[in-house]
């Protein structure tokens, strides 16, 4: 049997072959074939709003049964770019486990800019409470997140009360909130394309989920990989300090051996080896 430092070698090992995977394709290219289809039910392609863009996927366990707990995820993409049928994974993940699952998209940037993504995500978390009941949820047991600019979107929904005001619901009706690698303290602005999203110069301290959170905020997750080289750990590890100072209840869970792409990567069924993300994920979002 190797012994532990073999064992950490050979995963950083099948780690590293797991990420040149992942960014040598999509995942829908490079998880979909492996993905199973029948560990739950799917009602595609459901408008929540006018636009093209404005519409979610359902993945729903496939024991019918009433009160499941919901999960509505955001997706990554720099606010440029992503589909939700990149992420089937993701539902598959969490349906299997018993979870309603609720997948959108949202508009990009250049169509749109700060905070026109944040306001179609608020619409969506308000289409998944007021229609929770009807796919077998329990709309008092929405849990939001997502991954990187998913996890932002998220966090300023459930952070901000004034998105889900304007969407017609009470943020504080959420159970909580689940961040995987999400930018949340990104001040000040380096890169050209969220400059450009979030109107650089003039970029305002409210941009930030660090800066808008507040007491009462719901209960959180927050995942990140610690040699994360696209959003830094500090986003993570700065929102959990300031969660705790509020009072509110934080899990922050750091993977050494994962990284951005991976970490997300790793809810796919294929990849659970890589860690426990989609289970401790899965866990929370059940608890009361």
């Amino acid at each position: 049997m190797p012994t532990a430092p073999r064992r950490r070698i050979l995963r950083l090992g099948l780690a590293g072959a797991a990420t040149s995977l992942l960014q040598a394709c999509s995942p829908i290219t490079a998880l979909e074939r492996r993905v199973p289809a029948d560990t739950y039910r799917l009602s595609p392609d459901i408008a929540y709003g006018d636009h093209p863009r404005q519409r979610l996927d359902v993945y729903m366990p496939l024991e019918k049964r009433e009160a499941a707990p919901v999960f509505v995820f955001f997706y990554g993409g720099a606010w440029t770019s992503g589909t939700r049928t990149f992420y089937r994974f993701v539902g598959e993940a969490f349906a299997a486990r018993g979870i309603v699952t609720v997948v959108p998209d949202y508009r990009l940037h250049p169509e749109v800019k700060f905070p026109e993504f944040i306001d179609d995500s608020a619409r969506a978390v308000r289409w998944a409470m007021d229609n929770a009941a009807r796919h077998g949820g329990d709309p008092s047991r929405v849990v939001i997140g997502g991954h990187s600019a998913g996890a932002y979107n998220a966090a300023m929904v459930a952070f901000d009360p004034r998105y889900a005001k304007a969407a017609g619901f009470d943020s504080r009706r959420l159970a909580g909130f689940i961040g995987l690698a999400g930018p949340y303290d990104f001040l000040p602005l380096t890169g050209r394309t969220t400059r450009a999203v979030f109107g650089w110069p003039d970029t305002s301290p409210a941009t930030q989920p660090i800066n808008v959170v507040s007491a009462g905020a719901p209960r959180s997750l927050l995942l990140y990989a610690t040699h994360d080289n696209l959003v830094g750990p500090h986003n993570s590890e700065n929102l959990a300090r300031r969660l705790r100072d509020l009072g509110t209840p934080v899990m922050a869970i750091p993977y050494e051996t994962l990284g951005h792409r991976t970490l997300v990567g790793s809810l796919a069924r294929p990849l659970n080896w890589m860690g426990d993300a989609a289970d401790r994920i899965a866990a929370f979002i059940s608890s009361p």
